[in-house]
């Protein structure tokens, strides 16, 4: 073989080596994450500079509590609110993608998205809220590592700890003390409701905690909390 051809090869492969070596990047924090906590998320990163460009000394409001210290109402709102089948999919809920991509086409629009817990776990650690194939195709590859290295309440307890819940705030302990004054663990039904709602547009919620829709929403949720199954 000609070095010519040889050298054609090796730059062809270049970028399927360069994509396996991410996914090796991105198994080998999955791994990690099973049994220690992950301290910051693409999202919070991309926020915190945000924040920063108007205020160098903006930090986020984040702290991590364990599984065993958060409210069940708080998990039952989030499961009926945006995974309603979490505890039995594995990372994708085909049923509810087919379910979002009718609604969107009947609307012209995306107006559901249809993600699942994991997938928007997978998407907060990692990734960016850009919308494109590829990033959904990797989102996908990335749920399932999650799915194939951490139980569904490992998966949960993260994602329960690292999620938006408003511009700078970062998880259910940090949500909690700021719209309620209290932790996470004592969050009652109502409060858990609202806080699920909040989830799809945290920042815009964060500041409209009085919208007719966040109130009615809420009550939806709490008629269906009580189906929910915990991991």
């Amino acid at each position: 073989m000609s070095r010519r051809r040889k050298f054609l090869l090796w730059f062809a492969g270049l970028p399927l080596a360069l994509v396996l070596l991410l996914q090796c990047w991105y198994f080998i924090h999955i791994c990690w994450w099973v049994n220690h906590n992950p301290i910051s998320t693409s999202f919070m990163r991309a926020q915190l500079e945000q924040l920063q460009q108007k205020n160098p000394h903006a930090t986020l409001k984040h702290q991590w509590v364990p599984y065993q210290r958060i409210s069940n109402h708080l998990k039952r709102a989030i499961i009926a609110a945006e995974d309603a089948n979490f505890a039995e999919h594995e990372g994708v809920d085909w049923a509810a993608l087919q379910k979002a991509y009718e609604k969107n086409a009947k609307k012209g629009k995306v107006v559901r998205g249809g993600s699942t817990i994991t997938q928007q776990l997978a998407k907060n650690l990692f990734l960016s809220g850009d919308r494109s194939y590829l990033r959904k195709a990797q989102e996908m590859v990335i749920t399932f590592m999650l799915e194939s290295m951490m139980d569904k309440r490992r998966i949960f307890e993260i994602y329960l700890n690292v999620v938006e819940w408003g511009n700078g705030v970062f998880g259910c302990e940090a949500a909690s003390r700021k719209y309620f004054g209290k932790p996470a663990a004592a969050l009652g039904p109502d409060e858990a409701a609202r806080l699920a709602v909040m989830l799809p547009n945290p920042r815009f919620f964060g500041r409209h905690l009085d919208s007719n829709y966040l109130a009615r929403r809420s009550s939806l949720i709490l008629m269906r909390m009580n189906s929910a199954d915990l991991p």
